[in-house]
């Protein structure tokens, strides 16, 4: 009878002995489990945070490009941006000479005709970013590798102080009048691709079949020009300055120093219509840091940036999807008249064109 108490008692200490240890190894398989999921997560959670650096190569406003790069930096804390300001044609021969080892991840700011040179010499990444059908052919490479991001009207800008929409040049051909002799500064050609476009513009409005009409057009506006100026701002100043009165530039640039500074600018829209400059984005082909290019690219073109963007700085977007009632009120009261342009002849020839300007004409008109 006490050996059959003795056994019953060491059966249940094994029984609870066993329960015990299996309880324990539930409890370590369940903990090993979760670790792995934790440390799975964590390696997930990396994976997809954006994070590392983003050079841009740019010819927008810097005030402009230091606000939308904060508001990139708030979604994606862990990407250091840098950018460079510099004109389009500036970036187009950096990029150049950086080919073989490229510095910059993005170009943010070019003309049509200076990101399709970069596209046909290799220096642009192909890709299809989601917002690709909402932009119009004509405002984008077939290929993907650039993608306008803004329309940008080139008309006739003046010192308000000095002058009225009525009383000053009221088109192109006005600008050849002896009345605006040395009234007329001119931002320095070769280095702006906007100016590259006005004037490769302007030869081909005298007709495409030559060049030679066009060049005595610039010949005669060189005779009415006071200076080329180093860069926009200097441009700014001398005109606030009213050290010129007239000029030619674009229309997103007179609009936010008329609104947004004390400089005296107002436009007018030439009668005959002015050239529509398509300035676009694109990603450096064989960037260092090609996803947080393509992630940058993909922000700029979010339907709130969009629209914020031109609210706070008079951007025409080329995306047709935008809701026009969230737009600004001198937006809906735009006529984008335009002229026929061959962009393709112009692309060809504007290297040759400005070249026989830089050395024929520039300078020349008054002698």
């Amino acid at each position: 009878m006490q050996k059959t108490r003795i056994f019953g008692f060491l059966l249940v200490l094994m029984v609870i002995v066993l329960a015990a240890c299996s309880s324990d190894d539930k409890a370590s398989t369940k903990n090993a489990k979760d670790n792995e999921k934790t440390s799975n997560s964590e390696k997930t959670d990396a994976a997809v945070t954006p994070s590392g650096k983003l050079v841009i190569y740019t010819g927008r406003d810097e005030e402009m490009v230091q606000k939308v790069i904060d508001q990139f930096n708030e979604k994606y804390p862990d990407i250091e941006v840098e950018f460079l300001t510099m004109g389009a044609q500036q970036i187009l021969e950096r990029l150049r000479g950086e080919k073989a080892n490229p510095q910059a991840d993005f170009w943010w700011g070019g003309t049509q005709s200076a990101l399709t040179v970069g596209a046909n010499e290799d220096l642009l990444q192909d890709w299809k970013p989601s917002f690709n059908d909402s932009i119009d052919p004509a405002y984008k490479d077939a290929d993907g590798r650039w993608f306008g991001e803004m329309l940008l009207p080139e008309v006739i800008m003046i010192n308000s102080d000095v002058l009225t929409k009525e009383t000053g040049p009221q088109d192109w051909d006005d600008l050849l009048d002896p009345k605006w002799k040395d009234k007329i500064l001119i931002r320095g050609v070769l280095a702006s691709g906007t100016m590259r476009t006005i004037y490769s513009s302007m030869i081909l409005r005298q007709g495409a079949d030559s060049p030679d009409k066009g060049y005595d057009w610039l010949l005669k506006l060189d005779a009415n020009t006071k200076e080329y100026t180093q860069d926009p701002n200097a441009l700014y100043l001398k005109m606030t300055r009213q050290e010129g009165s007239v000029s030619l530039w674009n229309l997103q640039d007179i609009l936010l120093k008329k609104y947004t500074t004390d400089y005296p600018f107002d436009y007018i829209y030439p009668k005959s219509g002015a050239p529509i400059l398509v300035d676009g984005v694109a990603v450096v082909n064989n960037a260092k840091n090609l996803e947080n290019a393509k992630l940058f690219t993909e922000f700029i073109f979010e339907k709130g940036v969009v629209t914020q963007l031109a609210h706070d700085y008079y951007q025409i977007p080329t995306r047709s999807d935008i809701d026009k009632a969230a737009m600004p009120e001198w937006y809906k009261e735009l006529d984008l008249k335009t002229f026929d342009i061959d962009w393709k002849l112009m692309t060809e020839k504007e290297a040759e064109w400005m070249e026989h300007w830089d050395n024929n004409i520039k300078g020349r008109g008054k002698k």
